[in-house]
């Protein structure tokens, strides 16, 4: 039953159920707490990547193994420190970086 519920949703609404699962625990949609905010962090992504592919790659790629040398948020590092590993699939990180390069977090949207 579980898994209908998961085939009958659109990738937008998989996402947003990835991110507000998971992501949220450290980066709130609005403000910097225990680590940068997503506004923060989409807005700097696609300052570096406006095309949705190369920022979903990169995204999902660094989260996937996070290292200071590979970061485009270094300021970030230095506040915060460096993101942990997480044992996320790159597919699961591929959906979650599409759904905050689609979302703008600064407006009301659906999943909250």
């Amino acid at each position: 039953m579980l898994l209908l519920f998961f085939l009958s949703l659109d990738a937008s609404e998989y996402g947003s159920l990835l991110f507000h699962g998971n992501c949220i625990t450290c980066h709130h949609e609005t403000k910097a707490i225990s680590a940068p905010s997503i506004v923060e962090i989409r807005e700097k992504y696609l300052s570096a990547f406006a095309d949705k592919e190369d920022f979903v790659e990169y995204m999902s790629t660094w989260v996937k193994e996070p290292k200071e040398e590979t970061s485009i948020m270094l300021d970030a590092i230095e506040k915060y420190g460096l993101m942990p590993e997480l044992a996320y699939e790159l597919d699961a990180l591929r959906e979650i970086s599409a759904y905050i390069y689609e979302t703008d977090f600064s407006k009301e949207h659906s999943g909250h």
